[in-house]
């Protein structure tokens, strides 16, 4: 099973909730949704999740998500025919999603089951905080871009697009770094799982 994934838009819906930050010139729209789960034990729990995650490749499903996608508008100066973006409007929509126990669980239980959705929580908003980064990131090296003899704007749109794509390959690798420690043998979701599997 895969435990924990950042992959695209969830599907399985029981609760959503919708958040909108904004700094600079980058908002981020927050959107966290859940799917039930139920059992009386942790096993039981860890296959409720395996049964109703959200999808994560063909077969497999997460036992949570994070998934986002990214848009940019600008704002041009034209200026003797040189093209100048003086500001870039980004936006983020950030989408997570989490299992929700619908079963009342023994106090035992419920206890690890808090520190495994901590565990779980914090990891899927560590990638949020990777993809605002990327957002921040790509919104200074955007701003201010200035291309001579591109009176239309049109070269300026080209090299704004490369420096997009630039940026969101790097953080993508540093989201797939985070995602490989955090998933190693002997790792954090390892250890979220099997402390909350134990009996």
């Amino acid at each position: 099973m895969c435990l924990l994934a950042r992959s695209v838009l969830a599907t399985i819906t029981a609760l959503c909730s919708l958040t909108s930050v904004a700094w600079a010139d980058v908002k981020v729209l927050v959107k966290t949704q859940t799917y039930d789960i139920s059992g009386t034990t942790g096993e039981a729990l860890i296959e409720s999740m395996d049964r109703n995650g959200p999808r994560h490749g063909f077969m497999a499903r997460a036992i949570a998500q994070t998934s986002y996608t990214k848009d940019w508008d600008f704002d041009f100066v034209q200026t003797k025919g040189s093209c100048r973006i003086k500001q870039a409007n980004g936006t983020l929509n950030l989408n997570f999603t989490y299992p929700h126990v619908a079963s009342v669980l023994p106090p035992a239980l419920n206890t690890r089951w808090a520190r495994f959705f901590t565990g779980v929580r914090t990891h899927e908003e560590t990638h949020g905080d990777i993809a605002r980064q990327m957002m921040a990131a790509t919104e200074k090296s955007l701003t201010g871009l200035t291309t001579a003899n591109d009176a239309q704007c049109s070269k300026t749109r080209r090299e704004a697009r490369r420096r997009i794509d630039a940026v969101f390959d790097e953080y993508e690798g540093k989201q797939n770094a985070f995602d490989a420690r955090e998933h190693r043998e002997g790792g954090h979701v390892e250890y979220l799982v099997d402390a909350l599997a134990k009996s």
